[in-house]
């Protein structure tokens, strides 16, 4: 009987980075060859240059780097049969790409058919679309070769096995959001092997990139849609699978389908650890407020980057109350995350001071309130400044207060990466929750009390905002389903609600364009997915 022993390399790569991602495929294929005694192994969609590469597809330098990676791949993978996404020019088209490579030859190369133009993928912007289909014999089976989006459609898969194949090969590059892993696993590709009754073999990216995060998650299904592998999330595997004919079995148990509250923390980390890590800083610093956002932001940079890279800094203002600063403090110790204490009463009478001449005779408003939170990000990025280890500031506000505004340009706003700004506040008490379920390092009362800027004398998100649980579905509906204010309503909100919510969400995106980037977790996040005008006069 036929038997192929196939390497499913689920690797972690870094746009750009040419020569490191080549030396880290080489060195799985040495491990497939001499450890896991395989046949084959698969890497993941664009591997030698990491995804998405972006505008770098526009320079040639960047390209030719890409071709010498490959050509060093090729001679340095050695008889070990290679499969490996990468972009290719050709007559004047560029296209994202799949070799087969062996014994340092180019045995077929095959184009992505099916290029995504939605959400966060411009494919069509860089790559033409490619025409044929591509089955070719790797020891003695007959495989089809296709490119993430190709597996979503049923023709691409069709013509591969109406060409022979006995096996299907789909390379990824599939970001996280909280619905994806289930959704392209049971929806998709179970049900695509099914209609042509052939094994699917699936291998994913892991690793994050920018507002990025790939989840990993890597499987395999038989010709009647078992999945009998599924690789680890959010963190690097070589697997064997063993293709056999006319069936496909695993040497390994499944990796479980995290659920909801896991995913979305272990994204927050791999998104969080990789932009720190890959972009070269040292360690993060952040602003520690007692709040339940700043809390959950701790937890995720300590978790993900270890306490030894992680600074808190504590700013009490007269409106601090008491439990906020003992929280946070307790909080510190309890992660083990260095702390400072800087009280800004003094600084906010000097600039009160200084702008006297101007205000006078005006009453106090969300200036004076914004103020303190300018303060703050001054001393932060000073700190952050200081530091010649290279120390990034995190922001902490979530996605619903930067849906509706509820954050101070230059303040609270101010900072390299923003951990949680696509996760809606309800679904950051659920994290703390899920968190503290491990082991507790959040303060009960951090969660259980009423969230406050403590901006102002006993001032409560409430002032300005509904309530969470009324706001969040709210948000939900107009932001990632572009449901009318009608339409909203219909669900049994007030009208009048929806409407002030809509027009904060609409008011607001001159701000979000100045926010720094951070980890995309819901199916449409603020930047890559939505796309608004700040000059409008929708409404």
């Amino acid at each position: 009987m036929k038997h192929l022993p196939v390497a499913i390399a689920q690797l972690n790569f870094t746009v750009g980075d040419v020569g490191r991602n080549v030396d880290k495929m080489l060195a799985a294929c040495n491990k497939a060859r001499t450890e896991l005694a395989c046949k084959v192994v698969v890497f993941p969609e664009l591997a030698v240059t990491g995804y998405p590469p972006e505008d770098l597809l526009f320079r040639s330098d960047f390209l030719d780097r890409a071709d010498r990676g490959l050509a060093r791949l090729l001679v340095g993978a050695g008889d070990i049969c290679v499969v490996v996404g990468h972009p290719f020019r050709e007559d004047g088209k560029l296209y994202n790409a799949a070799s087969v490579i062996e014994s340092g030859q180019v045995r077929a190369r095959y184009f992505k058919q099916k290029l995504p133009n939605y959400g966060v993928f411009d494919e069509k912007r860089y790559f033409s679309p490619g025409t044929d289909t591509l089955v070719i014999d790797i020891d003695g089976f007959t495989v089809g070769l296709t490119v993430c989006e190709d597996v979503w459609y049923q023709r691409p898969v069709a013509d591969c096995v109406a060409a022979g194949a006995e096996v299907i090969l789909n390379l990824n590059a599939s970001p996280f959001d909280v619905h994806k892993a289930r959704e392209r696993e049971e929806q998709v590709v179970v049900g695509r092997s099914r209609e042509v009754a052939v094994p699917i073999v699936y291998v994913n990216l892991v690793g994050g990139q920018d507002e990025l995060v790939f989840d990993g998650g890597s499987f395999a299904c038989d010709a009647t849609g078992q999945v009998v592998h599924r690789s680890a999330f959010f963190s690097e595997d070589l697997a064997r699978i063993d293709i056999h004919q006319g069936d496909l079995c695993s040497n390994r148990e499944l990796a479980p389908l995290p659920g909801h509250e896991e995913s979305v923390y272990e994204a927050l980390q791999i998104g969080l650890r990789d932009y720190v890590t890959k972009n070269g800083f040292d360690g993060v610093v952040l602003g520690l407020s007692g709040g339940i956002d700043s809390a959950l932001t701790l937890a995720v940079a300590a978790d993900a980057l270890g306490p030894d890279k992680v600074q808190a800094v504590l700013m009490p203002s007269r409106y601090t109350r008491d439990m906020s600063l003992a929280d946070a403090k307790a909080q510190a110790q309890v992660l083990g995350v260095t702390y400072q204490v800087i009280p800004i009463e003094s600084l906010v009478e000097a600039y009160r001071t200084q702008l006297e001449p101007l205000f006078r005779g005006l009453p106090a408003d969300t200036t004076e309130e914004n103020l303190q939170a300018r303060i703050r990000g001054n001393l932060l990025m000073a700190i952050s400044n200081k530091t010649k280890t290279g120390c990034l500031v995190l922001t902490t506000g979530n996605k619903s207060e930067m849906a509706v505004g509820y954050a101070t340009l230059y303040g609270d706003m101010a900072g390299g990466f923003a951990v949680i700004k696509d996760v809606p506040k309800t679904l950051v008490y659920q994290l703390a929750r899920y968190r503290n379920r491990s082991s507790v390092v959040i303060p009960e009362r951090v969660i259980t009390r009423p969230p406050s800027a403590e901006l102002a004398e006993d001032q409560a998100d409430t002032d300005s905002l509904p309530p969470y649980e009324v706001l969040d579905p709210i948000l939900e509906d107009f932001i990632e389903h572009d449901c009318s204010i009608e339409e909203i309503a219909a669900k049994g909100f007030e009208v009048q609600t929806v409407s002030r919510v809509s027009q904060m969400v609409l008011r607001n995106e001159y701000k979000r364009r100045q926010a720094p980037p951070g980890v995309r977790i819901t199916r449409r996040a603020f930047g890559r997915d939505r796309r608004y005008p700040i000059t409008s006069g929708f409404s």
